[in-house]
């Protein structure tokens, strides 16, 4: 649930801020904020009041803006839509971090339907208007789609270097989470030109990382990276190791563990366990 809330706490803030009269003392930013604890519980009546709420009670043209951007993604807007919001939103007075969330939303949809060149361009629009109004958070964003683009494009040595700059930006931003998910893309990139002897040490970071954390997600991540790495080392063995150590960390937590990785378990087990097979029946 958004901001780790139980679908029972989230329906007592619903209710709280929204039953009856009290949506009067609500302005459009924290109308907004509702929205996605709205529709993580499929509460579509209540989402419909919130826009209709955040619109009405906006007290310029950007909160309306903000506003409308909400209402078209929720309805899943064409990209025409989008743009010719963006369009509309330049002319407004202090209308960047908005025109820049639209830009960065406009390269999403492009990127999703193989538009690279467009979507770059987008993309780009959208960090130089973070990086003029200091949104350190969004140019995170930013090269995050950057890179995708770049990855799309088999651009690796350029994915590299943004990654680079992104987790430079996350240090700053002293983003823990961000720092251990760029740390393994960047491995993931290495890994991808053949460095694997960087790509090894830039895993070991990202799993020190997530297992400091606490994040399952973050361990699966970077041990199936290394399980990669020990594979084209024909290393089978020591790839099990990597992607058993996987499964202990979710049994410790008493969580399945995730069956991809039972599944390449037994691959690799079978894997190694087939020449044996063959030399003996040779004999």
């Amino acid at each position: 649930m958004q901001n780790e809330l139980s679908p029972e706490r989230a329906r007592q803030v619903l209710d709280m801020l929204t039953a009856g009269g009290a949506m009067d003392g609500i302005n459009t930013s924290l109308a907004l904020r509702l929205l996605p604890l709205a529709s993580e519980l499929g509460d579509t009546s209540l989402m419909d009041r919130l826009m209709n709420h955040a619109t009405t009670v906006a007290e310029d043209d950007t909160e309306r803006g903000w506003a409308r951007f909400e209402g078209l993604k929720m309805i899943e807007a064409s990209l025409q839509q989008f743009i010719s919001l963006v369009e509309e939103v330049e002319t407004h007075e202090k209308g960047e971090p908005l025109a820049a969330a639209l830009h960065h939303h406009i390269a999403l949809i492009q990127l999703a339907e193989g538009s690279l060149d467009v979507a770059h361009a987008t993309a780009t629009r959208a960090l130089r208007l973070r990086e003029k109004i200091g949104d350190l958070r969004g140019m995170s964003y930013g090269y995050a789609v950057l890179i995708a683009v770049a990855k799309r494009r088999h651009d690796i040595d350029t994915a590299i270097a943004l990654g680079t700059e992104r987790l430079e930006l996350l240090n700053k931003l002293k983003d823990h989470v961000g720092q251990m998910e760029a740390v393994a893309d960047l491995a993931h990139s290495q890994a991808t030109i053949g460095e694997f002897g960087a790509a090894n040490d830039l895993f070991q970071d990202s799993l020190q990382r997530a297992q400091e954390l606490g994040s399952l997600s973050g361990q699966l991540v970077a041990r199936w990276g290394l399980a990669d790495l020990a594979e084209i080392r024909e290393d089978f063995e020591g790839a099990m190791l990597v992607l058993s150590d996987c499964l202990h960390a979710y049994m410790a937590e008493d969580i399945p563990g995730p069956v991809q990785v039972k599944q390449r378990i037994e691959a690799l087990t079978n894997l190694q366990n087939t020449p044996k097979e063959q030399d003996e029946g040779s004999q």
